[in-house]
């Protein structure tokens, strides 16, 4: 149905019932539509140019889907990187405090700097930059990497050209079609005409070919990558540094899942000389710290980054973040100083531990299967493949035959056809069970 005519069956002066056509980009539910009064505010022609819907939330609909008409399944979730284990009590006991001290004079705080409280920026400088000239003020909290992402979209704005890794976190992607630099979806390579894909398989090793790669404004780089589990390595880096500086580009380095790195690749794109000048790096205390719901991350921005007209770049995001953000809540603020602590990171590393045993569990019961697997040594992703297929055809199967939810490759990006990726942030228990299923299946 063309838009002309979803707009004459909808603007009416009684409320009608549509279905909701798959052209429609709002969703893909099967839940009906109540339309009723039309303003004369036009929508936001770039949401209309969105995919039918980002494909976290389209999983859950599978899988309530599956679920509905499976109400006895035992699912097992190893889709969504969601983490499982709890918080050590170390981390937990801090913010209780914290709260606790909310509700006397002397502990109460409001508002706090919008940038983050000075003395996490500090610890977090300290811990993670140690060695690289990251200062505490070049570091700002937030809420999550995620919502880092988009305001960085909104500080770049809808003139840059983009460049992202095929496959990637789907985020970059949406974001830049949010903010208008996209272009149109072209059907037919699921792409849009105005992002560069940087392909990154097997074949080269899963880190793009640089000298096919043609110059834009920002690159969105993510080690190690989700999906694909790949931790760049320092040669590697070196030379996306040496590109950007020869292009004049800016990096984007999302470093969410660095703690999970065990064969010395660098943890951030600052390990190598000369970033400062072309890079902005987002990470997270999300996978890092079981902080996926409590929500706190930061971004750096160096202060030697500068736009082409010299203008330094932490000074429009400073901007950014006091207009479009208040500030981390000083709960889960106290939760990421005391994450830092040593007796915190100690038992925030025993966790990470457990989750990359999983990986390990889970990349040789697929390889046992005959399946070639990736991923696995550096996250706490596995990224299978199965040649031939369509990943939503193997991700379907796989949900009908085990009740088990995986993530279809090819929802990060077309390169991720043929694959799936499957998360380790299991429970031990339920990570030998899937195995077990899918050695019947299988």
């Amino acid at each position: 149905m063309y838009y002309s005519q979803f707009l004459s069956r909808v603007c009416m002066p009684h409320a009608v019932l549509l279905q909701p056509k798959e052209s429609w980009n709002s969703s893909k539910s099967n839940d009906e539509i109540i339309v009723g009064h039309c303003t004369k505010v036009p929508r936001n022609s770039n949401l209309e140019k969105l995919r039918s819907g980002y494909l976290f939330p389209e999983i859950s609909r599978h899988e309530s889907e599956h679920l509905r008409k499976n109400p006895d399944a035992s699912l097992i979730r190893l889709g969504i990187g969601d983490t499982t284990q709890p918080i050590p009590d170390t981390i937990t006991l801090a913010m209780a405090e914290q709260v606790r001290g909310l509700s006397t004079i002397q502990g109460y705080r409001g508002y706090g700097a919008e940038q983050g409280n000075m003395p996490l920026r500090k610890t977090i400088a300290g811990k993670f930059y140690q060695d690289m000239g990251i200062k505490a003020n070049e570091i700002f909290v937030s809420d999550g990497a995620q919502c880092d992402i988009s305001r960085l979209q909104t500080l770049l704005g809808s003139n840059v050209t983009v460049a992202v890794q095929d496959p990637s976190f789907p985020a970059y992607i949406d974001s830049s079609v949010l903010v208008g630099q996209a272009g149109e979806l072209e059907e037919e390579t699921g792409k849009y005409g105005n992002i560069i894909y940087m392909n990154c398989g097997p074949e080269n090793n899963f880190f793009p070919d640089l000298s096919t790669i043609p110059r834009t404004d920002i690159i969105f780089l993510c080690s190690p990558n989700n999906p694909t589990g790949h931790a760049a390595s320092w040669q590697q880096l070196k030379q996306l540094v040496e590109f950007a500086k020869a292009n004049g580009s800016i990096i984007v380095h999302d470093s969410a899942y660095a703690a999970y790195i065990r064969d010395g690749s660098p943890r951030s794109i600052f390990a190598v000389p000369g970033a400062k000048e072309v890079a902005i790096e987002i990470s997270s205390f999300s996978k890092f710290a079981g902080f996926t719901g409590v929500r706190l991350g930061w971004t750096v921005v160096p202060e030697e980054l500068l736009y082409s007209n010299g203008f330094p770049v932490i000074k429009d995001f400073n901007r950014i973040v006091c207009t479009c953000f208040n500030g981390a809540s000083n709960i889960a603020q106290a939760g990421g100083l005391a994450c830092l602590s040593t007796d915190g990171y100690q038992d925030l590393c025993k966790v990470i531990d457990y989750y990359m045993e999983n990986a390990k569990i889970l990349v040789d019961g697929f390889t046992s299967l005959g399946w070639k697997v990736y991923g696995g040594k550096n996250a706490p992703y596995i990224w299978v493949h199965f040649p031939g297929m369509s990943s939503w055809n193997v991700f379907a199967e796989i949900l009908k035959k085990t009740n088990i939810v995986t993530i279809p490759g090819r929802g990060f990006g077309p390169a991720g056809e043929e694959y799936i990726r499957v998360s380790a942030f299991g429970q031990r228990q339920i990570t030998l069970e899937a195995l077990r299923r899918l050695n019947s299946f299988l």
